[in-house]
């Protein structure tokens, strides 16, 4: 198979289109609560600092993987995969990796959308003052209310899956592009603005502040740090194509380091300014922190209905989730659509309303599992459970060292210096280092912590 040199679907028209699609990627849900959370847990700046290095050794290094590969192949990741490694001489069944990753973010996407539909079904009840003085006891039934009416998680569901596939049949600049240069913004001024409004709660603000940045080693425990291994390794949105087909609409000028590295720090700054803006909140309220995915759903209605202008900065709040699960959403899409546009020849139209409706389709298992179907039951999991746990620990930890060992093994040393453009000093070495030994053994050590062998 000849590797081509250009995308069909085009490309970036400049690397900050790039950035700000990747950075939509990496940034979803799990940046707005659970890497606060997990922080100030865990010794603060401490942690943070443990987390940097992570980033540095597994993150950096990976993603510079993934793009390289993409580029390089220039096409949906089952056929990149091929084409490199037949040029490499090694086999082509390399292309399952491939085929793997996309399957991994078809699943994700399923249980995504219905989480994400649960913020988008928040929106108008925060604008509409529902929350006002609402209890604990009231915003837990406002969230339960939700989750046991399928038709409504359903309608939820239907909404978003239609606001992702109708930017992805618009293709490359005019609608991953266009969306991106919209919604990152906005997503930015939306957490600066609750940042802002924190910030004037004085103590609580500092509070937060200690909580997220005091530097307290005794609170970093070999477990603290097996969490900011894997925190490192999923924020990125690694290891199930998404990056490698943006990868490959990535002009031949940009550099992959440069690229990868902003990505990494915005996509923690997002992170990091997110428990600035929540934690104010909770500590003004006196609420516990440390209360997961239910933090958003059962736990901030509470703060939102007892403080001035709650309304607003309510329905923003959750506008910000909205922003954040769409622009993942769009990118779990496209790794779908470019491999039947590009093996069985269907227009990007068509191949966006199939994969959507499939998507959809799955979906409803999600959905059920949290009323009709919750006695569904599969190795006593859910189906929204078992879907998590599959990509979550098994496919996703899979596909990512699979993609470290493919760039460092399997590509030639002079392949990957082509494309990363690097020179031959000691930035690549560096990265070839990581990404033949260091990388790996940190992901396979994540691996064994998620399927329970470190326990």
């Amino acid at each position: 198979m000849a590797r081509p040199t250009k995308s069909i679907h085009g490309e970036w028209t400049s690397r900050w289109a790039f950035i700000l699609a990747a950075t939509g990627s990496a940034v979803g849900l799990g940046n707005i609560w659970k890497f606060p959370y997990i922080a100030g847990e865990n010794g603060g700046g401490a942690f943070v600092l443990v987390y940097l290095l992570c980033i540095a050794i597994i993150g950096v290094p990976l993603m510079m993987a993934e793009i390289l590969i993409g580029r390089r192949g220039r096409q949906n990741p089952m056929n990149t995969l091929k084409s490199i490694a037949e040029e490499e001489g090694k086999s082509k069944h390399w292309q399952w990796l491939g085929g793997m990753g996309v399957l991994t973010g078809f699943f994700i996407l399923s249980y995504y959308s219905v989480i994400a539909g649960q913020a988008m079904a928040y929106i108008p009840r925060a604008f509409a003052g529902v929350f006002e003085g609402v209890t604990a006891d009231g915003a837990i039934s406002i969230h339960k209310a939700l989750v046991n009416d399928p038709e409504r998680l359903l309608a939820w569901h239907t909404i978003f899956m239609l606001m992702t596939v109708a930017i992805v049949i618009r293709g490359v600049q005019h609608g991953l592009e266009k969306s991106v240069r919209i919604i990152m913004p906005a997503l930015f001024i939306i957490i600066l603005m609750l940042v802002g409004y924190g910030y004037n709660t004085g103590e609580y603000f500092h509070q937060s502040m200690d909580f997220l940045f005091a530097t307290d080693f005794s609170k970093l425990t070999h477990t603290g740090v097996l969490t900011a291994m894997g925190h490192a390794f999923f924020t990125l949105s690694l290891g199930m194509g998404a990056i490698m087909v943006y990868g490959s609409y990535l002009p031949q000028k940009a550099s992959i380091f440069k690229v990868s590295l902003t990505i990494s720090v915005m996509d923690t700054g997002v992170a990091l300014l997110a428990g600035l803006a929540i934690f104010p909140l909770v500590f003004a309220n006196g609420l516990e922190p440390g209360q997961g995915p239910s933090l958003i759903f059962d736990t901030l209605p509470i703060a939102f209905g007892h403080m001035p202008g709650g309304e607003f900065f309510g329905g923003i709040f959750f506008v910000l989730l909205l922003f954040a699960a769409w622009s993942s959403g769009i990118s779990l899409v496209e790794p779908i659509v470019v491999w039947l546009v590009e093996n069985k020849n269907m227009t990007r139209l068509r191949a966006s309303v199939y994969s959507g409706a499939i998507i959809w389709l799955l979906g409803l298992l999600t959905i059920f599992s949290f009323n009709i179907g919750r006695e569904w039951t599969l190795f006593g999991l859910t189906m929204f459970e078992l879907l998590d746990y599959l990509t979550a620990n098994i496919m996703l930890p899979l596909g990512g060292l699979l993609i470290a060992f493919f760039a460092g093994w399997v590509m030639k040393r002079q392949s990957s210096m082509d494309e990363l453009g690097l020179g031959n000093g000691v930035l690549y070495s560096t990265w070839r280092v990581l990404v033949r030994f260091i990388t790996p053994i940190a992901i396979m050590i994540v691996f064994a912590n998620l399927i329970g062998l470190l326990n």
